[in-house]
């Protein structure tokens, strides 16, 4: 069984190529690596990129003629898998050697829709870390599944553990493409479209497997919390219009708990708190309105 490996690209060269790297050194050998480059200004990829292709039948590469963005570029990523399995990574992430093997293994289960394997999180440099929201994190997870080193989880407890903080971590998850291709990614969404994605798939009976073995690397760059979508507003509107979609979906399933903690949000809305200093520093006064409003109004 291939496992689709699909890159959507734009941004640090270096950390692209350890990426790609990564995915070359899979003690797994049956994948198929796809790198979708969205129009990224250097002049030297298009040759790295071929180099790649010439030297591995395993691996393709296309170029946006124009920048599609994230969204859009993950969209079109979905419109070239062909194989059962697929893993839509992050351009500066790392796989380590075991990473395929381990989500081969989860997909046994046929009931199974999601894997989501345990992940370390490193810095820009590499070094490994723990900030506070990844421990929070930890914490949900674990409160879920336990010291379970494989659970399968499904409808109205996962629904409401991920309501209450997004313990997910996108570009490790590993999918069922005809879950994927189904639902799609939600147009309207550039922040939370992964978490769309996974929440539709469970509304329609998928099953999600939570391993332990750890087996991805996923970076957080120390200084992605003061993101201007997060510091403006614009990442808590957002949102804040998915937990609205949420409420009215869950409600519809009968499912009281995961609507309860769809209305309150918790974590989303002490993360807004918790940049509000960075937003009075920076004087982004109609973003710390936003933040506000966010912090205190589920």
């Amino acid at each position: 069984m291939t496992i689709d490996v699909m890159l959507p690209y734009y941004g640090d060269v270096a950390m692209m190529k350890a990426a790609v790297e990564s995915v070359l050194a899979q003690e797994d050998r049956d994948f198929r690596l796809t790198i979708v480059d969205d129009g990224y200004p250097d002049e030297s990829l298009p040759a790295y990129f071929n180099g790649l292709v010439e030297g591995d039948e395993r691996v393709r590469y296309y170029r946006n003629e124009t920048n599609l963005g994230a969204n859009g570029n993950y969209k079109k990523c979905i419109g070239l898998v062909e194989h059962d399995i697929v893993v839509i990574m992050g351009a500066d992430d790392i796989m380590l050697p075991n990473y395929l093997g381990t989500v081969r293994k989860a997909f046994s289960d046929p009931s199974v829709s999601i894997v989501q394997p345990g992940v370390e999180v490193i810095d820009e440099n590499g070094k490994v870390y723990e900030p506070l929201g990844d421990k929070v994190k930890s914490y949900l997870r674990h409160k879920l599944v336990g010291g379970s080193s494989e659970a399968v989880v499904e409808g109205e407890a996962i629904a409401e553990s991920l309501m209450v903080g997004d313990w997910l971590y996108f570009p490790s998850v590993a999918w069922r493409a005809d879950s994927v291709k189904t639902h799609d990614f939600r147009p309207q969404y550039n922040v939370v479209q992964d978490l769309a994605l996974a929440t539709d798939i469970i509304l329609s009976g998928g099953r999600m497997a939570v391993v332990s073995t750890v087996c991805f690397q996923y970076r957080r760059h120390r200084e992605s919390d003061s993101s201007v979508r997060a510091l403006d507003g614009r990442r808590f509107a957002e949102e804040r219009a998915f937990f609205d979609e949420c409420v009215r979906d869950f409600s519809a399933k009968g499912w009281t708990s995961a609507t309860r903690s769809a209305k309150w949000h918790l974590t989303s809305r002490l993360n807004a708190a918790s940049l509000t200093p960075k937003v009075i520093q920076k004087r982004m006064w109609p973003g710390l309105r936003k933040l506000a409003v966010h912090a205190v109004r589920p």
